[in-house]
């Protein structure tokens, strides 16, 4: 007998049919012979509603009230299904999350979950009874027992956090769609299911919009271990299995706030191949690593900056032992991006004896003081970083290889990793039939700071993020250009990075108010970009993939503006008014589309 974690959604629960269709479907879950925890939201638009209530009495409500009034939304929903199961002769029983014992903390309308007491949740399972859970709420763990809700996802993440207190064999989400698309099928109808991805790879689609599931739960499942599993609630489909690795072995206290980073990774055999001035124009990056892929050249991270005049620069690191090969490549092809109007002719540089350092965790989502503590440890330590690297579970820094001790150490010490720590995180077997590409997204909400002529020493990256960090705006793609600029015998390069577009303004003040202390020059602004990226484990070991995705906007002559690369993630940031033209130009590239157009439900 399987301990089955089930959640249903708004609309999965928006009316007394859709409560029945509910009933019907736990009921054959446990009748199966399994024993069956259902997390429910509120009632389709009720959230909405009582949001609109609180603003028509108040323009500025109190958290406080905001999560008793909010909290009730979810007990209709318990109570109802509860009902609809025992109409039909299933025995279940209703609870709130105070009642279960959700603890969180004190914090109103943005909770984290600290422990879950199961005790009574497992009591009533012995019982024979279905337990209905109120999704979305806890209660403090201050004396005063306050009704908390968790924001934004807050049903998902109660769920994949029930699943892992009780050791549940799977947690299945019940939406609206079939499961987890390749890409927003409003934008592409031709967007197909996926049958399976990972962890990882779902915490990168998940942050970049796609929004059947929260990063939040992603994380859980991931740190704890559970499989998670997408489905309609209108079909049997098999829905999308989002497949997690053996996780460390992890306490469930503090469940949402434990340590966000959980290694220190690095590696000593790299080397950094940059392209200075090629031309700022569509192709140029689809020629250079088309020829790359020709060549067999295996790339790890790949940057290009913000561009200065009408010419940009690239750079990519590689292993060691195929740094001649990468470097013959990229100097056969300088002459050929040569700027039609420009005699000055692409210049290739090699920089060896350098590192690459990771933090790794699921944690560091959504806090993004993480990475500025990264930068701050290494910065004391006199380190300073080459390139930067992000992703939603890790951020990289390229720096000199003789600084590798020291920055491993520090970091360690920082983020409490034990030194035994120091292997790569248990990662799944990708099969050699993986797709090298699991899907496409597009985030039309970011804009780009660029900050001009920035100090090139220790320290400057924690100024920026630290700055941006104590004021929680969060930094998504991280870019050092490699052209070095000397004023008054210093070294200064550009750094760019994109926000949310809502806290850009903000950033840039913040920054242009640190311009005489910190030294740096001009703070720009664009909010006219899109992030358009590719998210695929397979990826890793084919040369390939970059160049394709490359050539495709080339072909539909769209510019890229900026690029950035993880193990899993390449992302290009394009103009605006181009970006659904480069997602649907992408997605057709990498053959993602089906026959069958999918519509998506009112």
């Amino acid at each position: 007998m399987a301990l089955i974690v089930q959640k249903y959604g708004g609309s999965s629960v928006g009316s007394v049919e859709r409560i029945q269709a509910v009933a019907k479907r736990v009921c054959e879950t446990a009748k199966a012979g399994n024993s069956v925890v259902v997390v429910v939201s509120a009632m389709g638009k009720t959230t909405d509603g009582l949001v609109k209530l609180a603003n028509d009495i108040s323009p500025h409500p109190s958290r406080r009230e905001m999560d008793m009034l909010l909290s009730t939304g979810e007990q209709v929903t318990i109570a109802l299904v509860s009902m609809a199961l025992q109409e039909i002769g299933q025995p279940a029983i209703s609870l709130t999350g105070a009642q279960v014992g959700i603890v969180t903390e004190a914090e109103h309308t943005r909770a984290r979950i600290l422990h879950i007491a199961t005790d009574r949740i497992e009591k009533c399972l012995e019982e024979g009874r279905v337990v209905v859970i109120a999704g979305f709420q806890g209660i403090s763990s201050t004396e005063e027992l306050e009704i908390t809700t968790l924001g934004r996802g807050g049903s998902d993440t109660s769920a994949v956090a029930i699943a892992a207190a009780l050791k549940a064999q799977k947690c299945e989400i019940y939406t609206d769609v079939p499961g987890i698309l390749t890409t927003d099928p409003r934008l592409v109808p031709q967007a197909q299911l996926m049958a399976e991805v990972t962890s990882d790879e779902m915490l990168e689609l998940a942050s970049l919009g796609a929004k059947v599931l929260h990063p939040r739960a992603v994380e859980i499942a991931r740190n704890y271990g559970v499989q998670l599993v997408v489905r309609s609630s209108w079909t049997d489909c098999p829905g999308t299995v989002v497949n997690s690795p053996e996780p460390k072995p992890r306490s469930l206290v503090n469940l949402e706030i434990a340590r966000p980073v959980d290694d220190v990774e690095f590696d000593t055999n790299q080397a950094k191949v940059s392209l200075l001035r090629v031309p700022d124009q569509p192709g140029v990056a689809a020629r250079l690593f088309g020829e790359i892929s020709r060549q067999k050249v295996d790339v790890d991270l790949i940057i290009q900056s913000i561009h200065e005049g009408n010419t940009n620069d690239i750079a990519f690191t590689v292993m060691s032992p195929i740094l001649k090969k990468a470097e013959a490549v990229a100097s056969a092809i300088a002459p050929a991006l040569r700027n039609s109007d420009s005699s000055e002719q692409a210049e290739v540089m090699i920089q060896q004896q350098i590192a690459k350092v990771s933090i790794v965790g699921a944690g560091m989502i959504g806090r993004p003081g993480v990475a500025a503590e990264m930068f701050a440890t290494l910065a004391r330590r006199g380190v300073n970083i080459r390139m930067i690297s992000t992703s939603e579970v890790k951020v990289s820094c390229v720096i000199d290889s003789a600084d590798c001790e020291k920055a491993v150490a520090a970091l360690r010490e920082t983020f409490e990793i034990e030194a035994e720590y120091s292997s790569p995180s248990p990662a799944l077997t990708i099969s050699p039939s993986s797709p090298p590409v699991r899907g496409v997204a597009l985030d039309m909400k970011q804009a780009r700071l660029g900050i001009r002529r920035v100090p090139d020493t220790p320290g400057m990256a924690e100024k920026i993020f630290g700055t941006l960090a104590n004021h929680n705006i969060s930094v998504d793609m991280i870019i050092q250009s490699q052209r070095c600029h000397v004023i008054k015998g210093i070294p200064t390069r550009d750094i760019a990075f994109t926000v949310a577009r809502v806290d850009a303004r903000a950033a840039q003040e913040l920054l242009q108010k640190a311009t005489g202390e910190c030294g740096w020059g001009e703070v720009v602004l664009d909010m006219e970009i899109a992030k358009v990226s590719i998210v695929g484990a397979g990826m890793v070991g084919q040369p390939g993939v970059a160049a394709k995705m490359f050539e495709s906007l080339s072909q539909e002559n769209i510019n890229i503006q900026m690029i950035t690369t993880s193990e899993i993630k390449i992302s290009c940031v394009v103009a605006e008014d181009r970006g659904i033209k480069a997602l649907k130009a992408i997605h057709a590239a990498f053959e993602l589309g089906g026959t069958e157009e999918f519509v998506v439900p009112a």
